[in-house]
């Protein structure tokens, strides 16, 4: 893994990833421990792998919180938060990282709990530890923030409309945000190899990974669309908010 962001850079700031204990999650927060940041490690059920995480971050030199949350609870995401501000009074940085919903045995509507109604809990009951100048980032898919021009997989449509309705229900704070001068930005991006999401797709639809890859010649791996999704929390916000990765050539407009 590579540094992407200048050592040092993000010395004194503290940022929280949601879903970080493996995957992009895990990786954006190295990315920024790697640049000095005191991180937050958050995680559902993975509490051993997180704790592993936090004791290889903590040999850089930064302060590393684990803290377990279900963010479909909002009284688990207050409990989390509480923690946060004891540690460390504020945040710099908010990634939006975790979703679900291909999970076996979960209740019909619990795509939708998850990757919209928890996203916006966890954004408002942040809001108070948000320092006046932090950045937020969402985290997507081309599948899903494209999803009402280009159909996509039946076995991801469910996910993918969840997804695209919480970044709408997000996109709705913006002004409230900019208020403040809190930077918000969608990182969205192509299939990306490795990831728990892709393995599902797989297994549902054999062939659909290689079948995207030839069509879009390249796609991403965990770790290189981490350090896109770590850079978007220090780069200018782009005018419409928007940080597309990977080929966006078989998609049409939003």
């Amino acid at each position: 893994m590579s540094q992407t962001l200048p050592s040092g850079s993000l010395s004194g700031k503290t940022a929280l990833v949601t879903g970080s204990s493996r995957g992009i999650g895990a990786d954006t927060v190295r990315y920024f421990a790697e640049a000095g940041a005191n991180v937050v490690i958050n995680f559902r059920n993975k509490a051993p792998r997180a704790e592993k995480l936090a004791t290889q971050l903590r040999e850089l030199g930064v302060e590393a919180l684990v803290v377990g949350a279900d963010l479909t609870d909002p009284e688990s995401v207050k409990a989390m938060f509480d923690e946060v501000e004891r540690a460390f009074g504020g945040l710099d940085i908010l990634v939006l990282n975790a979703s679900g919903g291909m999970e076996s045995g979960m209740a019909e509507d619990y795509a939708l709990l998850l990757n919209r109604d928890a996203q916006v809990n966890v954004l408002e009951t942040a809001l108070p530890l948000l320092k006046d100048d932090a950045r937020v980032v969402f985290v997507t898919s081309h599948q899903a923030h494209f999803i009402r021009t280009t159909p996509t997989m039946p076995e991801y449509e469910p996910v993918a409309l969840s997804k695209r309705a919480g970044e709408d229900a997000l996109r709705e704070k913006i002004p409230a945000l900019e208020e403040r001068g809190i930077g918000f930005t969608v990182v969205s991006g192509d299939m990306i190899e490795g990831t728990i999401t892709a393995t599902l797709l797989e297994r549902a639809n054999p062939g659909a990974i290689s079948a995207r890859r030839e069509d879009a010649g390249k796609l991403y791996n965990v770790s290189e669309f981490a350090a896109e999704v770590a850079r978007a929390a220090v780069d200018p916000v782009p005018a419409d908010n928007t940080r597309l990765v990977g080929d966006t050539g078989s998609f049409g407009g939003e």
